[in-house]
């Protein structure tokens, strides 16, 4: 990574330590801050909207099918949409942490200032992860600056928020953020996300939510593949996935019961699943969550 790059997360890092207690005046800022001395298992996360960065240190993300892939400050993550995350902290950095930064993304922004952007000739897709850039570095250097100058955040923070969003927009990930953008008041993956959450047992199939949706079932493949990175039915699997390991671990089902629950109609089938996701069987995974 350039060294540029380097120090100016370096910078972003300091600022993330010295407020990380202090929620509510990130939360003014859009931020979400995490820190840990340790590594972690494989835990399920629906990010919001926003923008994710890893600060310091390394995790790991796993895909639909449970391809991993390893990340740290060199690369991003964008979720225009609410997105389920599986993954783990990896590696604790050199300062004998790892810490992460997550930055709520405003869609009016986005499709503000987009609309001030060409629009590349292209059809292909986003990588999974985009890289670092040194005017992304500089935007978030100075967004978790505002922590030291709240007084500032009032004047500052829009500016910087608009300055942050050309820059992502300016990346290897614009064509998932443009297609947040396109589709913002066609909103038929949220529709189908809303859906999917409120009814996880239902037997699902594409044809439902696109009905759901008022969309055909490939207009609706496309658009999940070009925000989400994922089909429907996959995104749904997440879903359920994170669903079934919160009941085991919060409510004490067991794992044909929490299956059966989310709407897997073979323990079986949802074991297999469990395990590509969680690089563990569920019970043994719960056991360890709990400290047995």
């Amino acid at each position: 990574m350039d060294t540029r790059i380097s120090a100016l997360l370096e910078r972003a890092a300091e600022k993330a330590r010295r407020h990380g207690g202090d929620t509510a005046r990130a939360e003014a800022l859009g931020v979400t801050l995490g820190r840990t001395t340790a590594p972690t298992p494989m835990l399920f996360v629906r990010y919001p909207p926003c923008l994710a960065m890893v600060l310091h240190g390394r995790k790991q993300s796993l895909d639909a099918d449970g391809a991993g892939a390893e990340w740290g400050p060199e690369h991003f993550l964008i979720t225009p949409v609410n997105l389920p995350v599986i993954a783990r902290v990896i590696e604790i950095g050199p300062a004998g942490d790892f810490l992460s930064l997550n930055w709520r993304l405003d869609p009016t922004i986005v499709s503000e200032v987009a609309a001030h952007l060409p629009r590349a000739a292209t059809s292909a897709p986003s990588p999974r992860l985009g890289t670092m850039t040194a005017g992304i570095a500089d935007a978030v250097d100075r967004l978790l600056g505002l922590l030291d100058t709240p007084e500032d955040a009032p004047v500052l923070l829009p500016l910087i928020s608009r300055e942050l969003t050309l820059r992502l927009l300016q990346s290897d990930q614009a064509p998932r953020l443009h297609a947040a953008a396109e589709h913002a008041h066609a909103d038929s993956v949220s529709t189908a996300i809303d859906h999917f959450a409120a009814d996880l047992a239902r037997p699902w199939t594409v044809d439902d939510a696109a009905a759901l949706c008022h969309v055909s079932p490939a207009t609706l493949t496309r658009r999940f593949r070009e925000i989400t990175g994922l089909t429907p039915m996959r995104y749904l699997k997440r879903l359920r996935l994170g669903e079934a390991r919160r009941v085991m671990l919060t409510e004490g089902r067991s794992a044909s019961q929490a299956a059966f629950a989310v709407g897997y109609l073979s323990a079986a089938h949802f074991s297999r699943d469990y395990r590509a996701a969680y690089r563990l069987p569920p019970t043994r995974d719960t056991q360890r969550a709990s400290g047995g």
